[in-house]
């Protein structure tokens, strides 16, 4: 009796280990790829191959072209009953508006007023229009959830932007009339979610989208993935990874432990799975998005806290992302 039960027990080991290393091959095959090529895009800003303004001018063409693309597509050939779900745009909504009030909570631990505006933004703002689709398209080889997500988180992440930097911008008080106009502008003209908004109606109507105009809206969309990942990792600056360095950690901890350990648990109780719980863990989890430190720098920071959180979410979220999905694959959700 005692050598049989050995016997399962060894065998049962055998069967967790397996599994646990199918679980880590598939989320090194979901995240690797993805990190290679920011990596390529690192190579190439060393060898010259880029520089700052070519993948600046690279981001802006995935942002306002090849991403609109492939989201108009995925939401254009599916049926709009279906593809909607408004539990899930509000979750998404939610979930980003606390990750905000959360971090703004914090920031007045920061005796450095001057701090608060960027850690705020950097806590929050991930970059999860690119990086999600991207780790989406690499699993499901579909866009999935994704479009509806950037609907919950886009346009807060905008707003709320303008907001705290205006807030809590050192010698200045309150917020101008002419920002809170930008800041509607901008997410009204925000071509992601004009894309998102003609692929709902495209859906909505039943127009059928094949032939020559799918296989060119497919060319076009097929270029973000690793042309935006390849820019993204152009873009980064390492030299300025030193300065301010404390705020700049809190906030990497924030955009890659807090807040996936708090709405993540919730998400998977609501009954979100597979394409839609990666999206959610993208979007809470994900590198803190290159656009911040330009808005950081427009808005009159110095941009030290928000390079450097962009520069140390990069690097840890290739292992830290890796993490997550490993463990909402073992407990079977993705």
């Amino acid at each position: 009796m005692s050598l049989q039960f050995n016997g399962v027990g060894i065998e049962r080991i055998k069967q967790y280990y397996h599994r646990g290393m199918e679980n880590i091959i598939f989320s090194l095959n979901s995240t690797m790829p993805v990190f290679l090529m920011m990596l390529l895009g690192v190579l190439f800003r060393r060898v010259g191959i880029m520089d700052e303004g070519f993948a600046n001018r690279l981001s802006k063409f995935v942002f306002t072209i090849a991403l609109p693309f492939v989201l108009f597509r995925d939401l254009a050939v599916i049926d709009f009953k279906s593809a909607w779900d408004f539990n899930y745009v509000l979750f998404c909504f939610m979930a980003t508006l606390f990750s905000i009030m959360i971090s703004t909570l914090v920031s007045f631990l920061f005796k450095d007023h001057s701090v608060r505006g960027e850690f705020i933004q950097a806590s929050y703002r991930s970059s999860a229009t690119i990086l999600g689709i991207a780790f989406i398209q690499s699993m499901y080889s579909t866009t999935g959830m994704g479009p509806l997500m950037v609907l919950g988180c886009a346009p807060l992440y905008n707003i709320f932007a303008v907001i705290v930097l205006s807030l809590f911008k050192p010698g200045e008080r309150g917020i101008s009339k002419e920002k809170l106009k930008r800041s509607f502008l901008g997410i009204v003209k925000n071509p992601i979610l004009i894309a998102i908004a003609i692929g709902l109606v495209w859906s909505f109507i039943g127009i059928p989208l094949k032939g020559i105009v799918y296989k060119t809206v497919s060319n076009v969309g097929a270029t973000a993935t690793p042309l935006g990942v390849i820019a993204m990792g152009a873009s980064l600056d390492f030299k300025r990874i030193s300065g301010n360095l404390k705020p700049a950690i809190v906030a990497a901890i924030f955009k890659l432990l807090l807040f996936v350990s708090i709405f993540a648990p919730i998400a998977y109780f609501f009954g979100f799975r597979n394409e839609a719980l990666v999206a959610i863990i993208v979007m809470l989890g994900s590198a803190t998005t290159v656009a911040s430190f330009v808005m950081a720098k427009n808005m009159g920071y110095e941009g030290a806290v928000t390079s450097a959180t962009i520069a140390m979410t990069t690097l840890l979220s290739a292992f830290t992302l890796t993490f997550w999905f490993f463990l909402f694959r073992t407990l079977g959700a993705i």
